[in-house]
């Protein structure tokens, strides 16, 4: 028997018959829409008015683009609620400096990880959610990625994240949506980007390397050249996990690694005796020791703690990586509702604003990060 599961779409998404945008609806619906309106941004580069203002037009630029329309509607969809959301931090990171100068520093790394924890509350799936947040934290790279100091590996990391076709759509539907003197540079400066992404054979698809484990060590190494093949030296598996406290992180490893040997932090600190709120340094001190005994002796093993930011994992990485290791990394979630629940009624329980800081501070694994990454998604 076949079942349809039916794609999830964006609310009020426009659709095929007429492609109008029901902004009544949408500000209805959504109060972190609405808060764009009070929202003034600097008139040099924004002549059309408040973020509100913008995020409207950028949005009818979108709909109107032919690759757009031309994309299927799950995708249509994915890029829709990265228009909505692309400055969705700009009220709360907007400042006006002494010489009146508008200015909103950081606003896309923000917006980025409030566009997940909006979408995670609203229960959108995983993989939807995440391209959009990739949209929302790439989507400027079309503009700026001549500036990186290694263009060529910032597209080619961009491509195994989010599509390169649909970036360049949101950066040209962000800059037909405002009013600014260098708007006909900005849409040449987009143009290279697609010319650039198609000379590298990632602009509709992730850049393809030779190997996993070329791609591990090219994104490893800061100048490596994408088409070496690594030679695979690899002698034994580090299992990294990832995700919030209660996702089930002990029950997935008793189920699929049942012979691993397990470093799981929790358990070290409970034979320590040191508490998750003191200073973890002897903790990790201690784990990292038995880590370095096991890949000594070439025996793989499980690296079980949350492990939700990119920079612990980039550490702790590089010092797997440095003993032959081959990482996977698996990361764990549920729904936000079921882990608070979950969380009341563990043993040893984690204050409920902890676990929302925990929530603010996630970084989702991506594939430049490992060899593997498998994301199991409740």
């Amino acid at each position: 028997m076949n079942i349809s599961v039916k794609p999830w779409l964006f609310p009020h998404c426009p659709e095929e018959k007429d492609w109008s945008i029901n902004w009544s609806a949408l500000e209805a619906e959504f109060d972190w829409l609405r808060s764009l309106a009070d929202c003034l941004q600097d008139p040099r580069y924004h002549g059309e008015g408040d973020v509100l203002v913008h995020t409207k037009l950028v949005c009818e630029a979108l709909v109107a683009l032919p690759a757009w329309r031309a994309l299927p509607q799950s995708k249509r969809s994915i890029l829709f609620a990265a228009a909505l959301l692309h400055d969705v931090a700009k009220p709360s990171s907007t400042q006006v400096e002494a010489d009146g100068a508008i200015s909103s520093k950081g606003h896309v790394l923000q917006g980025s990880k409030m566009t997940q924890e909006i979408l995670w509350d609203l229960g959108v799936p995983f993989p939807e959610r995440e391209a959009i947040v990739a949209l929302v934290k790439y989507g400027s790279l079309p503009l700026w990625f001549w500036d990186k100091p290694n263009p060529e590996k910032a597209v080619i990391k961009a491509s195994q994240i989010i599509r390169c076709d649909m970036l360049s759509m949101l950066a040209e539907a962000d800059v037909r949506g405002r009013y600014c003197d260098d708007q006909g540079q900005l849409l040449e400066r987009i143009e290279f980007f697609r010319e650039f992404a198609q000379e590298n054979n990632c602009f509709d698809q992730p850049y393809s390397f030779p190997s996993s484990h070329s791609r591990f060590v090219y994104f490893q190494k800061e100048h490596g050249n994408p088409n070496y093949q690594a030679y695979d030296d690899t002698r034994l598996q580090v299992v990294m996990m990832s995700g919030l406290p209660g996702v089930g992180k002990d029950t997935w490893i008793q189920n699929n690694l049942p012979d691993f040997q397990v470093i799981s932090l929790d358990r070290l600190r409970q034979q320590m005796g040191v508490d998750p709120g003191d200073n973890q340094g002897a903790v990790v001190n201690a784990a990292k020791a038995i880590a370095k005994e096991y890949m000594h002796n070439g025996q793989s093993f499980v690296w079980n703690a949350t492990n939700l930011s990119r920079q612990l994992r980039t550490t702790l990485i590089r010092l797997f990586a440095n003993y032959q290791a081959r990482i996977r990394i698996v990361y764990l979630e549920a729904p936000w509702q079921e882990l608070l629940k979950r969380n009341q009624n563990r043993t040893h329980q984690v204050p409920e604003k902890v676990l929302y800081k925990m929530r603010n501070r996630l970084q989702v694994p991506n594939i430049t990060e490992a060899h593997q990454i498998d994301w199991v998604i409740d």
